[in-house]
Parts: C-alpha cells; sequence; structure tokens
C-alpha cells in the first residue's frame, strides 16, 4: 500500500522547517493540513511557509480559494486525493503537514457526510444568537440534546452546524457522524511534535509579536478585508465608506471560515474601534495558546502517532535524528 507520512501537532511547534528538511531528504512534496492556509492574501497570520521555502520545496493546499468562499473538509479530501495519487505515480511518498485535526482525521478514519452549508440559514440562526446570547445553544438542546450535551455553550461555530444539519435533515448530526466515510487508501505514517507546554506558549507569544511586526494588521486591512468586502459584503447590503466601516462589515462575516482565523477577527475588533491596540495583542496570544491546547486533546484521539518530544530543540537536523531512529531507513540522507 503506498505511504503517506503526516507530520502533525499544535501550531508553533516547528512543523514548517522539519516538513521541508524532511521533504528533501526524502525528495517529495509537502501537502498542507491546514485550513486557513488555503486562503489567498491571509499569509502572515497564518504563518505560511516564506516564498523560498515554497520555491525550494513545491507545497501542495495553500493559496487555492479566496477568503470569501466557503471551504469544508469534504472539499479539503475530494482535492488532496488527487495530489497524493498525483505524487504517488511520481514514485514519491507524500509530507502531509499541518495541525487541522479534522483534516487528518478525514484522511486516516473517515468523516460523516452532511449537507452542505446553508449560508443564508446560518446568517439567519447568528442573527438570533445576536439578539439573544445563548439563544441558539437552547435551540440545538431541545432539537438534538446528545449534540447539545458534546459542545460548549460558547462555541457558537459548531452550534450552528449542529443546528443546520437537524434543520435541512431532519435528524440529528449525531446519527451522521456515527456513518462515516471511508479513510483514504494510503499507509499512514504519523509523526508528532510537542513541546514542554511552558516553552511553547512562550515560542507563540514570540510569533504573535513578529506577525504584528511584519505587517499582520495592514494584511487585515488591504488584503483578507478587501477580498472579503468585494465578494460578500455588498450581497449583504452594506456600504464601504472607510476603514472602520470595512472592518464593522468584516465582522458581520464571521459565519465565514476565514474569519475563524485567530489574530484576523482580533484585528478586526481593533480597527472597528471596539477594543485597544494592545488588547487585540493580548486576546490573539490567549486565543492561539488556547488552540494549541485544543489541538493537544485532539490529536490524542487519533491512533498511531509517534511522538517525539522536541522540548528545548531548535536544530532541525537533530530533530531529524529523532525521527530518523523511530523510521530507520525511510529517511535518507537526512544531514
Amino acid at each position: 500500500m503506498n505511504k503517506v507520512i503526516i507530520l502533525l501537532g499544535p501550531t508553533g511547534a516547528g512543523k514548517t522547517e522539519v516538513s521541508i528538511r524532511l521533504a528533501k531528504a526524502l525528495g517529495t512534496e509537502i501537502i498542507s493540513a491546514d485550513s486557513m492556509q488555503i486562503y489567498r492574501g491571509m499569509d502572515i497570520g497564518t504563518a505560511k511557509p516564506s516564498e523560498e521555502q515554497r520555491i525550494s520545496i513545491k507545497h501542495h493546499m495553500i493559496d487555492i480559494i479566496s477568503p470569501s468562499e466557503p471551504y469544508s473538509v469534504g472539499r479539503y479530501i475530494e482535492d488532496v486525493t488527487p495530489v497524493i495519487d498525483e505524487l504517488h505515480r511520481k514514485g514519491k511518498i507524500p509530507i502531509v503537514a499541518g495541525g487541522t485535526g479534522l483534516y487528518i482525521k478525514a484522511m486516516t478514519r473517515g468523516i460523516f457526510s452532511g449537507p452542505s452549508a446553508d449560508w443564508k440559514l446560518r446568517e439567519e440562526l447568528a442573527s438570533l444568537e445576536e439578539g439573544q446570547s445563548g439563544a441558539l445553544y437552547s435551540y440545538l438542546q431541545e432539537l438534538d440534546p446528545e449534540a447539545a450535551s458534546k459542545i460548549m455553550p460558547a462555541d457558537t461555530r459548531r452550534i450552528i452546524r449542529a443546528l443546520e444539519v437537524c434543520l435541512k435533515t431532519q435528524k440529528g448530526i449525531s446519527e451522521f457522524q456515527q456513518k462515516l466515510t471511508t479513510p483514504l487508501p494510503y499507509e499512514f505514517i504519523k509523526i508528532g511534535l510537542k513541546r514542554d507546554r511552558k516553552e511553547l506558549y512562550r515560542m507563540l507569544e514570540e510569533r504573535v509579536d513578529k506577525m504584528i511586526d511584519a505587517g499582520l494588521v495592514e494584511e487585515v486591512k488591504t488584503g483578507m478585508s478587501l477580498i472579503n468586502a468585494h465578494y460578500r459584503i455588498h450581497d449583504a447590503g452594506y456600504m464601504i465608506q472607510d476603514e472602520r466601516n470595512l472592518a464593522s462589515c468584516i465582522l458581520h462575516l464571521g459565519s465565514l471560515p476565514s474569519m475563524q482565523a485567530i489574530g484576523y477577527k482580533e484585528i478586526a475588533m481593533y480597527l472597528n474601534g471596539e477594543i485597544p491596540f494592545e488588547e487585540a495583542i493580548r486576546l490573539i496570544k490567549r486565543n492561539t495558546k488556547r488552540y494549541a491546547k485544543r489541538q493537544f486533546t485532539w490529536f490524542k484521539k487519533e491512533e498511531d502517532i509517534h511522538w517525539i518530544d522536541i522540548t528545548g530543540i531548535q536544530d532541525v537536523n537533530e530533530i531529524l535524528k529523532h525521527i530518523k531512529q523511530i523510521f530507520d531507513g525511510l529517511i535518507q540522507n537526512t544531514g
């Protein structure tokens, strides 16, 4: 069976550089498993590989759609499968690198096949929540108490999806989740990178500071913001008059998957005058650390992960030596 290497772990652990060195050692290419790096123009905040890195090793599933477009895990599987197959035809072992657990689960264990996104319905549900906080969770408790018991009351995105499934199919989302699609037909080799939490959190805070210095605010204002405004806002009846109004419009697009990217929503709140700049930075750092913690929790459910503790290790070659110890004979010329 054809092999696929999956390099996973929490955000900021060091997967990008390791995956590039690993790809060079194996003479192969990298497939991103990051649900935010698929969007064009969202570069700094999603920590995409640099242009130089992407020239040195070909990357797939990056910059494939506009932030204004909806994108699902089902579509990811449809898009990534032919890429994997083509690499296998070339005699290469694909390296899938990223931290979006749902993408990895869909590849290795399958996903449930529910109804497609209904953006009009989602906007209507979001409006109900704006009118009365907690209304959607109460509604879900009535329609699908089993799903409600598994979702945090503050997780509006998942609540809306569960309600969407109920209202469009008259069935609970749990029923669909019990009928998984089949995993992709490959032999998956999962390598997990982890660091001590204190070290990882310190690195994440430093990375946020670097993103700000690199121009994250300008990216939100002139890149992602304008794309979303052009393709989505006119349909909603909003008029773009100035930067404050533009940022306000962006916040109305919270149902878009691209708007869930940590850093973009917080900066939009700052641009809209809702919070000071320092508070936006604090929230980005806090939310990034919380996301890393959720990733750890998610990956604990994944089977057959070969975890490597790289706490205190910054030398990529040293990390590759640890990988080679696990998969002796798989990687050649790691030096």
